[in-house]
């Protein structure tokens, strides 16, 4: 893939609407942990966090919330909860370890995106856990 530097490198890169984009920059990045990479004019701007990015868009957030989530992984779950937290952020489920070798939380942020984050703590077999894995990251399986 050719690299352009107005653009994130991730492949797939979640657009997100708030009515305030500085404002929800502020607070995603206080929150979260976010960094801004890129600012275009006063309606967009790219963050990013362990070489992955998303955007931030002026607009009307999605009347009803509960149809996405945007999913990151982080390496200090607990170190992470207790700052959204403190931020601000409604959490929905606390971090909990499952099966499939993830500790999770959900958190809401103050436009009611729903944010998941997920710091790996094993390697597991989906097959031990109900899962079954058609492709690996490789295409292989």
């Amino acid at each position: 893939m050719k690299i352009n530097r107005s653009m994130p490198r991730n492949v797939l890169i979640p657009v997100l609407n708030y009515p305030d984009v500085r404002l929800a920059v502020a607070w995603l990045c206080k929150a979260f942990g976010f960094r801004e990479r890129l600012r275009i004019g006063d309606h967009r701007v790219q963050l990013h966090a362990a070489g992955e990015g998303l955007v931030v868009m002026r607009g009307a957030p999605p009347v009803d919330r509960s149809g996405h989530a945007v999913m990151i992984r982080v390496e200090d779950i607990e170190s992470h909860h207790r700052r959204s937290r403190d931020a601000g952020a409604r959490i929905v489920s606390p971090p909990t370890t499952y099966p499939y070798g993830e500790c999770q939380y959900t958190a809401v942020d103050p436009c009611g995106h729903v944010w998941t984050f997920s710091e790996t703590i094993a390697d597991s077999d989906p097959a031990t856990w109900g899962g079954i894995l058609l492709e690996d990251d490789a295409g292989v399986v």
